[in-house]
């Protein structure tokens, strides 16, 4: 019971709560201590929220996952954990995100909230419209990033927004035609309105879109022209979108980012090299 009630959280999901660290680490705030505590409650609330959300479309859609090749098997649908359990394990989550949420101020609380009505939103009904249904899923990854910045109270550029934006499209964008190659229309209701070649145009616009603001963010931006040697973090943003389209068409990976992230060494080095050429640069390069 306790592994499936963990199951039905969907930890592998909690990796993107680290965009809290986007704000600490481009306004080099990372190394301030006295961040932390605020830094750990702001990524405590979002995974917290963030999994009552997944815990409610699993329980919504748990009839529908029941015959789905893959989905029978969650927690709910597979009948491990009663629709009660859940209902009560969701509940505990909600009360853990809007408590800690609380502790950081009204501002932080309110975005939680956005993210919350957009998620349900999404599990409403915008999850059965296309590129709305993205659009919403992508929000998410902004909505984290943005609260890192608020939970510190610092402002961090526009462009980085937008890149963090356009990344989450091409990775969303990415995971809908992986599953409408692996499952056809029957994995998803809303991939009957989407084709294999109108997701390749909007992967390939999210792709560049994203790979040219992070450059320009890395150049241009206040946080660029002060940190110089942030223009090498451009070298691992660009390989990571290659690999990730590498795998996407050429392997047929990617219905599951977070774990395609976790396993493929190339986007794990990616990142890991991102991490650390961006510490760099804020920590050595100077105007």
């Amino acid at each position: 019971m306790l592994s499936q009630a963990l199951k039905l959280l969907r930890p592998k999901q909690w990796v993107k709560g680290l965009l809290v660290l986007a704000a600490p680490l481009f306004t080099n705030r990372l190394y301030a201590l006295s961040d932390w505590t605020r830094i750990f409650l702001a990524f405590a609330s979002i995974t917290a929220a963030s999994s009552a959300t997944y815990i409610f479309n699993d329980w919504k859609d748990r009839d529908r996952d029941k015959v789905h090749p893959k989905k029978k098997h969650r927690p709910i649908a597979s009948g491990a954990v009663s629709g009660t359990a859940a209902i009560a394990i969701g509940g505990l989550c909600l009360t853990v995100a809007a408590g800690t949420a609380g502790l950081l101020g009204l501002t932080f609380s309110t975005v939680i909230a956005v993210y919350l009505i957009l998620q349900i939103s999404y599990n409403l009904g915008l999850k059965h419209v296309a590129v709305a249904d993205v659009f919403v899923l992508s929000s998410g990854y902004v909505i984290r990033a943005a609260l890192g910045a608020i939970a510190i109270d610092v402002a961090i550029s526009r462009w980085l927004y937008f890149c963090t934006g356009l990344l989450a499209l091409f990775v969303s964008f990415g995971k809908r035609y992986a599953e409408l190659r692996g499952t056809g229309t029957t994995g998803r209701a809303v991939l009957e309105q989407y084709n294999t070649e109108g997701l390749k145009a909007m992967i390939y616009v999210a792709a560049a879109g994203a790979s040219l603001s992070y450059g320009i963010y890395a150049i241009e931006s206040p946080t660029g022209k002060s940190h110089p040697l942030l223009v090498i973090t451009t070298i691992w943003v660009y390989y990571g979108v290659l690999r990730y389209l590498h795998l996407l068409f050429g392997q047929n990976e990617g219905g599951e980012p977070e774990s395609l992230f976790l396993k493929d060494p190339h986007l794990l080095v990616s990142v890991a090299m991102f991490l650390l050429s961006s510490l760099a640069a804020m920590k050595l390069s100077t105007p």
